[in-house]
């Protein structure tokens, strides 16, 4: 309990210290026009107060990932507890920022035209097509989890998972193509202000009924014997550090009314999210019976949707139950109509697409969702394998852009630098060994990331430190 308490404590601190440091680091300018002043268009550059964003980008990021993600990252025991505070602080808080911010100043324009400005021409048409697969992939994970959902509570006399996901397909198509304050902006912070409340109740329960949640340790209890490296770092993905989240925050940087609000919205957003981890990683590891074994036996038979829903009505009663099953179907949702948003967004700035007439947001709509719903027809284990890896890769590319930013403009750059390392081993090491990688021996895999991370950091900074020499020479 008390490691428990004392991360969430870290994370809060967290966000007013580091935070804070970040956000010096950075160079707010208050007196800059943002997109949504500058840019105006009424679809999707609108002035939107802080605290509506604010529950728009939680929501926007707050999928299954912070949830189921963290079910499954606690059969890993513990250790877990240390990577989410760690990873949300230090990489994935960064990284929102940064992705957030870095639109601000570049006129709203999507993460892969982002990439494409700092790491060059290569890496941005790489982003732009890595970037709209990802975006297609979580759209299609979060059609098919929320659905299963649904039809389990069986809501209105409707227990068939293909009914929900037409309606949830129908829903996602309205968002994407609507003015963002017609339809996000008015119900998304709603959900987010439930979804915070509901993750509340099931942490206060856990404290009220004194649950014996483990204390921090640095061991592997996964009943399959997967290792931790880089294993639980994939696993608890959206709770500690997303590359999803990227293309969610340049959709929110076009409705910031002023650049000091950035670090409330973006990385306010994800320490937010650490901690609904957190919690749900806590409630997996102390609720059953047999803790670690116990939970790897329900997750056998019924899935993580399975612990959501035993946890939520034990905890809550049969009405809180419900209301935080409601809850945490709300979070995929309204993750997966962004996401599909993000892809629309991405295009037709690749395009020069401009989308304030509708027809022209249906001539990108239309076909996203052709390919969304054929991927539904794919076994949701593979998809959702592969989204993985993908995320967390992304995330790495968004760091070393944030990290050639401010080595550019000759700020500390190891900030960014060093989860940017950091993610590149994980990201290597994993697809090297993963069912669905190379599957290579660890003997090979670890070292084997873990020198590539190495190069990478060795030819960013020679690259950039070049790069300013031979800038500093033409100005003398």
């Amino acid at each position: 309990m008390v490691s428990f308490l004392t991360s969430i404590l870290i994370l809060v601190l967290g966000y007013f210290t580091y935070g804070k440091f970040v956000e010096k680091v950075f160079g707010v300018d208050e007196k800059r026009p943002t997109p949504a002043v500058a840019m105006n268009d009424g679809v999707d550059f609108v002035q939107l107060s802080w605290p509506k964003i604010f529950l728009i980008q939680f929501l926007n990021i707050a999928g299954l990932g912070p949830i189921f993600g963290a079910i499954m990252g606690a059969l890993f025991g513990p250790a877990a507890f240390l990577w989410i505070v760690l990873g949300s602080i230090f990489a994935g808080a960064v990284h929102d920022y940064f992705s957030g911010m870095l639109s601000v100043r570049h006129d709203g324009k999507s993460i892969s035209e982002i990439v494409g400005i700092y790491l060059g021409e290569k890496a941005r048409k790489i982003m732009r097509i890595f970037s709209v697969i990802l975006l297609v992939l979580v759209g299609t994970v979060f059609m098919t989890g929320p659905a299963k959902l649904l039809a389990s509570l069986n809501l209105v006399g409707i227990n068939s998972t293909s009914v929900w996901l037409g309606i949830i397909i129908i829903y996602y198509f309205l968002a994407t193509i609507l003015p963002v304050d017609k339809v996000i902006g008015r119900i998304y912070p709603l959900f987010g202000a439930a979804l915070l409340i509901m993750a509340v109740g099931i942490g206060g329960m856990l404290v009220i009924k004194g649950y014996n949640i483990p204390e921090i340790a640095l061991i592997n209890l996964h009943p399959k014997g997967l290792p931790i490296w880089p294993m639980l770092f994939v696993t608890i993905a959206c709770g500690a550090i997303s590359g999803f989240h990227a293309t969610q925050s340049p959709m929110m940087a076009r409705c910031i009314s002023n650049e000091k609000y950035g670090r409330r919205i973006f990385y306010g957003a994800m320490i937010s999210e650490g901690i609904i981890a957190l919690i749900w990683a806590a409630a997996a590891m102390s609720f059953f019976d047999g803790g670690i074994l116990g939970l790897n036996e329900t997750l056998a038979n019924g899935g993580p949707g399975a612990v959501v829903k035993i946890i939520s009505s034990t905890l809550l009663g049969p009405i809180g139950g419900v209301l935080a099953m409601l809850g945490v179907i709300a979070a995929p949702i309204t993750s997966g109509d962004t996401a599909f948003r993000s892809a629309r967004l991405v295009i037709a700035d690749a395009l020069g697409f401009k989308q304030s007439e509708i027809k022209k947001r249906l001539m990108l709509a239309i076909p996203l969702f052709a390919v969304g719903f054929t991927l539904t027809r794919i076994d949701f284990g593979i998809i959702w394998r592969y989204f993985a890896w993908s995320n967390q890769t992304l995330a790495m590319i968004v760091l070393w852009a944030s990290a050639a930013y401010l080595m550019i403009n000759k700020k500390i750059h190891w900030i960014a630098t060093i989860p940017a390392t950091f993610m590149t081993a994980v990201s290597v090491t994993y697809i090297l060994q993963a069912p669905e990688g190379f599957r290579l021996p660890t003997t090979i895999s670890y070292p084997v990331g873990i020198i590539v991370a190495v190069i990478a950091l060795v030819i960013f900074i020679t690259k950039f430190k070049s790069a300013k020499r031979l800038e500093s020479e033409a100005e003398a």
